[in-house]
């Protein structure tokens, strides 16, 4: 899901009404029930298509949604708000006796749920009131994917006790943005959120950094400091990367911990703490343990509880709502961009080895590159030392421009590959609400390896045809190192070839 609360500020006595689209999948909105809601300030206006939805939601206020036996389709909708880029609450009306559907509507991000037989108009309002304010957050947090939603799940109920968590997964891949997700679904939330990275600081600040200092502790403690322990009092410590912190350091961590307690540099009294720690790492702390580079009883007190965070691409579903989330961002004008489709499908066969952080730097590149509104795989420029594999020879098989080729012969060569409608997701039907469907995994492998046998016949053909590699990556329009990798590729695969290196 995406939990996106942009509020806006709407003078309820000035009688502006409130635009909300309305979708009931039940029972169509009747005349007596409409003038309650006018009563209320709010204006409703019911869609009933996909298409009237995608229209309604970018001069829409609030999205007014009714679920059935379950939350299904608000987790549908959220996706495709995310998809569209939109920044619109939700409210949801469930019937008295669904409790659990109410419940499960709320933990997906609904920031207010109604009975579908409630039309009093104070009720009504109350629900306006707590949805509309002065105040602008922009707090976004991406759990689309089923493997992200049962993180989500897994980490609220975490939040509610105070045990020390400890998130593992790759660079890039989010642990920050959980901690702050564990963070403002906790009772602390009010408090102070502080994090640092302990790979980041040389290591004779890292101490100064966590506990603090008196005035005159060292030379040049001209006043008294507080550490990012005293600076969280009430909240939260986040401890990035903490395998890197120095081994002699992590025993004053453990003590700290353990006695909730800590003395500053230069000071014999003792400050009690009241703060809850998160610690993050993308090493193994069990092998760095044996290599006597861990204290294992600190990596019991730091690991009461461990959540994992999959690579993006084990959670494909995060990416186009990721995408979104980055172009809205960093989109120029007031426009949003968009992204069709083909570039969709690149999107989401690229493996992405640097997690999320990869893909905030492949959209900050587009948005450079896009001189339209549309982002097309031309606007797509990946490492070059990942997309080896996505790089088609032949005009035959993609759509290459003047420009791209000129780009394609740079010392990093930019992917553009445009595939067959077959191979690529299909948009939604305009009587479903259901968001755009993957493309078959078996037909993209089966389309990969025809590229990839006729891209190895244009190499070939290049190289009989050229005195020598380097005219032959001319007339390919790539770079030498790039022929060199794909006739690597070539020889593993058994290909003799009658020329020298």
């Amino acid at each position: 899901m995406t939990i996106d609360y942009r509020l806006f500020k709407v003078n309820l006595s000035t009688g502006k009404l409130i635009k909300a689209v309305w979708l009931d999948p039940f029972s169509p909105l009747l005349d007596a029930d409409r003038e309650k809601l006018v009563n209320a300030h709010i204006e409703p206006q019911q869609v009933s298509t996909v298409g009237e939805l995608n229209l309604a939601l970018r001069k829409a206020h609030v999205l007014v949604i009714r679920l059935g036996d379950s939350a299904d389709l608000l987790k549908e909708v959220l996706t495709l708000i995310a998809q569209l880029g939109c920044a619109v609450p939700v409210v949801c009306r469930v019937e008295r006796r669904r409790m659990e559907v109410a419940v499960d509507a709320m933990r997906l991000g609904a920031l207010h749920v109604l009975p579908c037989d409630e039309w009093d108009t104070a009720c009504w309002r109350v629900a306006v009131d707590g949805l509309f304010s002065a105040e602008v957050k922009s707090k976004s947090y991406v759990f689309v994917d089923p493997v992200s939603q049962h993180l989500l799940a897994l980490a609220q109920r975490v939040a509610q006790t105070e045990v020390a968590a400890l998130l593992v997964g790759p660079t890039g891949a989010g642990k920050e943005v959980l901690a702050r997700v564990l963070h403002e679904s906790s009772l602390r939330a009010k408090g102070p959120f502080v994090a640092m990275n302990c790979a980041a600081l040389p290591e004779h600040l890292i101490e100064d950094m966590l506990f603090g200092h008196e005035k005159g502790a060292f030379t040049g403690a001209h006043k008294e400091y507080k550490g990012l322990f005293e600076q969280a009092q009430g909240g939260t410590v986040f401890l990035d990367e903490i395998g890197e912190m120095p081994i002699q350091l992590q025993a004053k961590l453990l003590r700290v911990l353990q006695e909730k307690k800590l003395n500053r540099l230069g000071s014999e009294t003792s400050i009690d703490l009241d703060v809850r720690v998160i610690a993050a790492t993308n090493k193994d702390l069990r092998q760095a343990i044996l290599d006597r580079e861990f204290r294992e009883d600190l990596y019991f007190r730091i690991s009461t509880f461990r959540l994992r965070i999959q690579p993006l691409k084990e959670r494909t579903g995060d990416i186009l709502p990721l995408v979104s989330q980055s172009l809205s961002r960093h989109a120029k004008g007031t426009v949003p961009l968009s992204v069709n489709v083909e570039a969709q499908h690149m999107l989401l066969q690229y493996p992405w080895p640097g997690n999320v952080r990869e893909l905030e730097n492949v959209v900050q590149r587009a948005v450079v590159l896009c001189t339209g509104r549309v982002i097309t795989p031309a606007h797509l420029m990946f490492d070059e030392a990942q997309t080896m594999d996505m790089h088609v020879l032949s005009d035959e098989a993609l759509c290459v421009s003047a420009n791209d080729r000129a780009l394609w012969s740079a010392p990093t060569p930019t992917p553009t590959a445009s595939f067959p409608p077959e191979a690529l997701a299909t948009s939604p039907s305009a009587d479903s609400f259901m968001a755009p469907a993957s493309s078959d995994s078996l037909l993209v492998k089966d389309l990969f390896s025809a590229v990839k046998s006729s891209e190895h016949q244009v190499i070939l053909a290049a190289l009989q045809a050229s005195d020598n590699r380097l005219d032959a990556a001319k007339k390919l329009g790539i770079s030498p190192r790039t022929l060199r990798y794909k006739l690597a590729q070539l020889r593993e695969r058994g290909v003799e070839l009658s020329f020298a290196d």
